[in-house]
């Protein structure tokens, strides 16, 4: 059985990643306006990887005997000044989600619940990588400025990223 801090804590996590979720919706839909179709897919992959941490996260909580308490999720940011600044963003936004789920980590801890620090292990890690991945893209994006043909050159590569959902664990 999950604990109310515990649930009500999941819960504002679910919203979160779902805020997420939409805020890489909304940055996809800017780099389609711009043309840059490789960018706008990394943007739907990540959005799909939201998604799939919001429903990790939704289940968990089901399974665990509480109850989903869904939220209106906050309009995210719309415009930006270029493709340095999405990923910027990028980068900042997952480290404040980093933070939210050290928080979380923080609190299975305090409420002595096991079951929700080990399942949240998986998330640790997960932000590893995603900050990893960010802060990859704004170094590169930083040693391409003001050349047009390493934009054309990224834009091509993260074309090529799809969404994996992560192999079930044991």
């Amino acid at each position: 059985m999950i604990g109310k801090k515990m649930e009500k804590a999941l819960n504002e996590q679910v919203n979160a990643e779902m805020f997420s979720a939409y805020l890489y919706l909304s940055m996809e839909a800017y780099f389609k306006s711009l043309n840059l179709n490789g960018f706008a897919n990394w943007m739907r992959v990540q959005t799909q990887e939201e998604m799939f941490h919001a429903m990790k996260m939704y289940d968990y909580i089901n399974e665990r005997g509480g109850r989903i308490l869904l939220k209106a999720i906050e309009g995210p940011e719309t415009e930006w000044k270029s493709p340095l600044e999405v990923m910027q963003a990028v980068c900042k936004h997952e480290q404040k989600v980093t933070s939210l789920i050290n928080n979380l980590v923080d609190l299975a801890i305090e409420e002595r619940d096991h079951a929700a620090n080990s399942f949240l292990q998986w998330f640790v890690n997960e932000q590893v990588e995603e900050e990893a991945s960010a802060d990859e893209i704004v170094k590169q994006l930083q040693l391409m400025e003001n050349a047009p043909g390493g934009l054309y050159l990224m834009d091509k590569e993260l074309g090529q990223r799809v969404f994996t959902p992560p192999a079930a664990t044991a």
